[in-house]
């Protein structure tokens, strides 16, 4: 797909049909997703894939029981249908350890030395690409919070030092998924998002 196409019909798809994904596709999304930048070339952002039916109930237990899931997500109730989760992990301790190398030097691992966590931003790059592979192989996605992550860190075992910053539900598409209440906000023009040179100066 042409990518301008690809960006213009990026969107986030809460209704799904259960349909399995096949596997070259998802193949194609990994691999994608590791081809956005990393600070360092730390490469700490790492992929936790759901597919089993059980483990996928499990993680959706972050949003409460069954009934309070269809009550508050009334509006799209085929969204649990997605045969597959991506939960997008950030290592910052990779950050940390790679920029006290010789050729960094940073030998303390003061994080006070990192004005934001690039850790979070390269991953939720990632999650970007995967979106955007997901619109090329004409499927649909979600992206979500993880609202527990200590308890998503039990659930699955997954290691302290590694933090979900979000959850990305993919699969084909129902025939009519309804928009978000939040898209009637409109989307801001380039004048009041851009700042050329000077704060008041848009673009």
């Amino acid at each position: 797909m042409e990518f301008q196409k690809v960006v213009n019909k990026r969107k986030m798809i809460r209704s799904f049909k259960p349909d399995p994904i096949p596997r070259e596709k998802l193949d194609r999304i990994l691999k994608n997703m590791f081809k956005g930048p990393s600070a360092g070339f730390s490469q700490g952002t790492e992929v936790f894939i759901i597919d089993d039916p059980n483990l996928k109930e499990l993680l959706f237990s972050q949003w409460g029981t069954k009934e309070e899931r269809q009550k508050n997500f009334k509006r799209w109730p085929y969204m649990e249908n997605a045969p597959i989760i991506l939960v997008v992990l950030s290592n910052k301790d990779a950050y940390l350890e790679r920029y006290a190398e010789p050729d960094k030097g940073w030998t303390d691992k003061d994080e006070s030395r990192w004005p934001v966590p690039f850790w979070h931003i390269d991953a939720g790059m990632a999650a970007l690409l995967a979106l955007l592979t997901v619109v090329d192989e004409e499927l649909g996605a979600v992206f979500t919070g993880v609202p527990k992550p200590e308890k998503f860190r039990a659930d699955f075992n997954i290691p302290q030092n590694y933090t979900p910053i979000g959850a990305i539900l993919i699969g084909y598409p129902k025939e009519f998924d309804p928009p978000s209440p939040s898209l009637k906000r409109g989307r801001k023009s380039l004048d009041q998002v851009t700042h050329h040179n000077s704060w008041k100066n848009p673009w």
